[in-house]
C-alpha cells in the first residue's frame, strides 16, 4: 500500500540534501536565471547598425543624395568617406568594417543622360547569414533610389505629380504587414524559446544527478533495504524537482515579460498546466539518464548530449523546422522540445490556446507516460552487483 508519510519522508531527505550542497543549490535555482540573461542578451537576431563606409568618386549632388538613403538608414552604421577602395580593406580584414560601397565616376552624369550606373558593394562573406541581409538591404535601399528618381523624372517630363508618376510606374502596390510580432523584434521571441530550452536542459540534469548522487555515495542502499518502495521512492525524488523546476519556469516566465518585454497573449493557466506536462516529460528523461549512468560525471555528460543539441538544433529555437534537411526534421518530430516550442510561442505572440494547441499538447502527454514509464520499469531496488 502507497504511504503518503514515507513518501514526504523521501522529499524530505532529498530537500535536506540539496540546502546541504551548495554547487546543487546553485544548480537548481540559480542557473536558469542565469542562463536566461546570458542566452537572452546573447541571442539577438536583429541585423542593425552594422558598419560601413563609403568611396564616392563622383562627388556630385546625387552621388551625395544616393550616399545618404544608406547613411540614414537604421541598419548601417556610417563610418565614413575614404578616397580609394584600399584604405578600406584594413578595416574589412580587421572586423571593425563589415562592407563599403564604391559610387564610380560619372555617376551623376549618367544618370542624368538616362544611361545605367552600377554601384560596387564589396561585403564580409565571413559570416554567410548577415553577409546575405547585408546585400538584401543594400539592394532595397538602391531600389528605392532608383524608383525616386525614375518618378521624379517621370513627373518632371510628363507634367505629373509624384503620386501620379508613382501609379504609373508601379500599378500593383505591394504592402507587408507583421503578424503577431509586428515590430519583428527578436528578443520577444528569443526569450519565448529560451523557456522552452531552459527547461528541457536544467530538470534531466538536477534528476540524472539527485539519483546517481545516491547511487554513487553508496546511500542508495538505505532505500534497498528500507520499506519505501521503488514508486513512493520515485515519487518522493521525482516530486520535488518537479517542483523546483516549476518554481524556475514561474522565474524564466517573469524574466521574459519584465526584462525582454515579451508580450503574453494567451491564457496563463493552460500555459501553466502544459508547462507542469513538459516538466514531467523532461524529469523523465533524467530519470531514463539515472537508470544507466554509475557516476555523476557520466550522468552530466548524457545529460548534456541529449538535452543542449535537441533544444538548440531540433527544436526550432535557432533554426526554423522548416528550414532543417528531410532527415533532420524527422529527428525534430521525435524529440518533445518542438512541441513545446511550438505551444510557448503560440501562448506568448499568438494567443493560442487548447483548441489550436492540443495536437502537441496530445505528444508531450505521451512521451510524459513513455518516460516516465520506462524509467519506473527500469529502476529497481535490487542492487546490482
Amino acid at each position: 500500500m502507497i504511504s503518503p508519510q514515507r513518501i514526504f519522508a523521501v522529499v524530505r531527505k532529498e530537500w535536506l540534501e540539496i540546502i546541504r550542497d551548495r554547487i546543487f543549490f546553485v544548480l537548481a535555482f540559480v542557473v536558469a536565471a542565469f542562463l536566461m540573461l546570458l542566452l537572452g542578451y546573447g541571442l539577438n537576431f536583429d541585423v542593425e547598425d552594422l558598419p560601413f563606409g563609403i568611396v564616392d568618386h563622383d562627388k556630385t549632388k546625387l552621388s551625395r543624395d544616393f550616399s545618404y538613403q544608406f547613411i540614414a538608414s537604421r541598419y548601417f552604421d556610417f563610418k565614413g568617406y575614404r578616397s580609394s577602395e584600399k584604405a578600406f580593406e584594413p578595416l574589412i580584414a580587421s572586423g571593425k568594417l563589415r562592407a563599403y560601397l564604391v559610387i564610380p565616376e560619372h555617376f551623376q552624369r549618367r544618370l542624368l543622360g538616362s544611361k545605367p550606373v552600377k554601384v560596387l558593394a564589396l561585403i564580409d562573406g565571413t559570416y554567410p547569414f548577415r553577409a546575405n541581409l547585408m546585400r538584401g538591404y543594400f539592394q532595397a535601399i538602391a531600389s528605392r533610389f532608383s524608383t525616386e528618381y525614375l518618378v521624379r523624372f517621370v513627373a518632371q517630363r510628363y507634367g505629373m505629380t509624384r503620386d501620379q508618376a508613382r501609379k504609373a510606374l508601379a500599378p500593383v502596390a505591394f504592402e507587408t504587414r507583421y503578424m503577431y510580432n509586428q515590430s519583428v523584434n527578436s528578443d520577444w521571441s528569443v526569450a519565448a524559446k529560451l523557456i522552452m530550452a531552459i527547461l528541457l536542459m536544467t530538470p534531466p540534469f538536477l534528476t540524472a544527478l539527485g539519483v546517481v548522487r545516491e547511487k554513487e555515495s553508496g546511500s542508495i542502499y538505505n532505500i534497498y533495504a528500507s520499506t519505501v518502495t521503488r514508486f513512493e521512492f520515485l515519487v518522493g525524488k521525482l516530486s520535488l524537482y518537479v517542483v523546483i523546476s516549476l518554481l524556475n519556469a514561474c522565474v524564466l516566465y517573469a524574466m521574459a515579460r519584465i526584462l525582454f518585454l515579451s508580450p503574453f497573449k494567451g491564457n496563463l493557466l493552460f500555459f501553466s498546466l502544459v508547462t507542469l506536462l513538459y516538466v514531467i516529460c523532461t524529469t523523465g528523461i533524467g530519470l531514463v539518464i539515472s537508470v544507466f549512468a554509475r557516476t555523476q560525471i557520466s550522468a552530466m555528460v548524457v545529460a548534456a548530449i541529449v538535452t543542449i543539441v535537441p533544444a538548440a538544433l531540433y527544436s526550432g529555437c535557432i533554426i526554423p523546422i522548416a528550414s532543417l534537411s528531410k532527415g533532420a526534421q524527422v529527428m525534430a518530430h521525435l524529440m518533445p522540445a518542438m512541441y513545446y516550442n511550438n505551444i510557448v510561442l503560440g501562448c506568448f505572440l499568438k494567443g493560442s490556446g487548447a483548441a489550436e494547441m492540443w495536437p502537441d499538447v496530445l505528444v508531450l502527454g505521451g512521451y510524459a507516460v513513455c518516460l516516465l514509464g520506462t524509467g519506473y520499469a527500469l529502476f529497481t531496488k535490487r542492487p546490482k552487483v
